[in-house]
């Protein structure tokens, strides 16, 4: 510990007053071994969260910084960074916003890269939305449908099955939630719940 002080600059306290101090508290702040003392397991369980150490906290950081190798397009890799960056600083809220833009931009990408598939998503507009007139032809031309729209024409063409069609309009749900004004409080869970399942049933599934 002394040595620990000592690399940051800092004159190390005396410590056979203050540990046996941090012992003593009621709850105890450390727990007096033979051979020395360990942090109390409250205190380890404060401070793992504060640091970044919570084992959800890693599993879903980890999750994000996993994918790169996965997504060479450089759009959605900006994507990627700023929802790890606002997951790392607890902005949940631009967090579930980022992770919705970041799979939705891959899953229409996704749709693009293969003619089979863009050919599927015109039969499911034809089918779902006869009214637009409308056929993709390129990547700009999904800008003429909503959000909800394309998942819905992606399902109609069988594209998406109806457990992944199903998690997008939920996901989809709960991004305009966190976008639009509201006294709605996005928490830690609901950030990585999100996260978690765009991430393990939506982006590594289209691949």
């Amino acid at each position: 510990m002394r040595q620990c002080f000592k690399e940051v600059g800092i004159d190390a306290p005396d410590m056979s007053v203050y540990l046996p101090r941090l012992a003593a508290k009621k709850p105890p702040q450390l727990i007096r071994e033979k051979g020395g003392y360990r942090l109390a397991g409250a205190v380890r369980r404060v401070l793992d969260i504060k640091l970044g150490g919570d084992p959800t906290t890693l599993a879903v950081a980890k999750a994000l910084t996993d994918l790169p190798a996965r997504l060479p397009d450089i759009a959605e890799r900006e994507f990627l960074t700023e929802a790890l960056n606002c997951y790392r600083v607890r902005a949940y809220r631009a967090a579930v916003i980022m992770a919705w833009n970041l799979t939705y931009d891959h899953f229409v990408r996704w749709v693009f890269a293969d003619p089979g598939r863009l050919a599927s998503m015109n039969t499911g507009i034809s089918a779902k939305y006869q009214k637009k007139n409308l056929t993709l032809a390129k990547h700009e031309d999904a800008d003429n449908l909503k959000e909800s729209e394309f998942i819905e024409a992606a399902r109609a063409g069988n594209l998406l099955d109806k457990n992944t069609a199903q998690i997008l309009r939920e996901k989809l749900g709960r991004r305009n939630m966190a976008a639009h004004p509201s006294r709605v409080t996005i928490s830690q869970h609901s950030a990585d719940e999100m996260i978690t399942d765009l991430v393990t049933n939506v982006i590594l599934k289209l691949g």
